[in-house]
């Protein structure tokens, strides 16, 4: 018998007793006796004993494992909804597989069937940037394999969701920057078939609408990394000397974009002021420290896996709820 690989026969086998005997004392059974539950589960320690996952999974129509899909594990947002997805998944008895898709559909449809090959009981899903198609989250549906949607949804689908409400909080840092007297506010604006890209643009026009400001396009750009922006430097330099600030989809965008101002001789924010949105700890690592608005990623993640969680345990049936956090505008020196 290999370390690791013991099996209940096995342990039987050694201990002279039968395989029914091992698995009550395995349990603490009340019908064993308080001498052989403890012989039985020191010697299934002592040779690595672990339960079949799959067999108690068929056994119960249930495996007990959650799967998670993100496009970046290393983002800080991603990280902390991640976090919270474990704690409250482990607290009630559930193990975790976490996949990334990278920001890749592909490997997002790879994502969704190894998982589903596990036999997970539920998905807590944050779609790609380049998920346009959605026929791999409706096989999993109709495979009666419950769906959280995180942050990134597809309205697509019908299922329970867990957001920011990021057209609250674009509005409210564009309305903090007109308050302090800007009337041309650059956007750096995410995927419009993103539900966060399109939020955000919508709130930054509506807080431009409330003003009197017309939107103008020029000044709304689709750069949402900071590789994009490196690849447009040359047209936001252009726009610079007319720009009073700028309001990033996100924070890695913001710094980028302030340290190529700064690179280029802009003062922030005396000449320009800048802003992002996601209140990751880079915000408060430059200089000057970023305004921004702050996500609850933790309390999301641990919400939609209570969302998920009461949707494996309860009727399947019920209405789908969404969860919607308030923003939350952090004033930072860079406004």
């Amino acid at each position: 018998m290999k370390s690791g690989q013991a099996s209940i026969r096995d342990i039987a086998k050694a201990l002279g007793v039968s395989v029914s005997t091992v698995s009550r004392a395995l349990k603490n059974h009340p019908d064993i006796s308080e001498e052989t539950c403890r012989k039985v589960q020191e010697y299934a320690q002592s040779v690595h004993y672990r339960p079949n996952a799959m067999a108690l999974g068929l056994k119960n129509q249930r495996s007990m494992t959650i799967g998670v899909i993100v496009p970046e594990i290393v983002h800080h947002f991603f990280s902390s909804v991640i976090s919270g997805i474990e704690d409250m998944a482990y607290g009630n008895g559930y193990r975790v597989m976490i996949c990334q898709s990278n920001e890749d559909y592909r490997r997002e449809v790879i994502n969704v069937q190894a998982l589903m090959d596990h036999r997970v009981d539920g998905l807590l899903v944050s779609i790609s940037k380049t998920t346009l198609d959605y026929n791999h989250f409706s096989d999993v549906i109709q495979h009666d394999i419950p769906i959280v949607f995180m942050d990134r949804v597809c309205n697509e689908i019908s299922s329970d969701r867990v957001i920011t409400n990021d057209f609250e909080g674009a509005r409210l840092v564009v309305t903090h920057l007109l308050e302090r007297g800007c009337k041309k506010i650059m956007h750096l604006a995410g995927p419009q078939h993103l539900s966060v890209g399109r939020d955000r643009f919508e709130g930054y026009r509506q807080a431009l609408k409330e003003f009197n400001i017309p939107l103008d396009e020029e000044y709304v750009l689709r750069c949402d990394t900071p590789g994009k922006l490196h690849a447009r430097r040359n047209q936001i330099l252009s726009l610079a000397p007319k720009t009073d600030a700028v309001f990033a989809v996100n924070d890695f965008t913001a710094v980028a974009a302030m340290r190529l101002l700064q690179d280029n001789d802009y003062r922030v924010p005396e000449n320009i002021r800048v802003a992002g949105f996601g209140d990751d700890p880079v915000a408060t690592m430059v200089r000057p420290a970023l305004t921004t608005v702050e996500q609850r990623g933790y309390d999301m993640g641990k919400e939609a896996s209570r969302m998920l969680i009461n949707r494996l345990t309860d009727d399947k049936d019920k209405n789908f709820q969404t969860k919607t956090y308030p923003a939350f505008l952090k004033v930072r020196e860079s406004t």
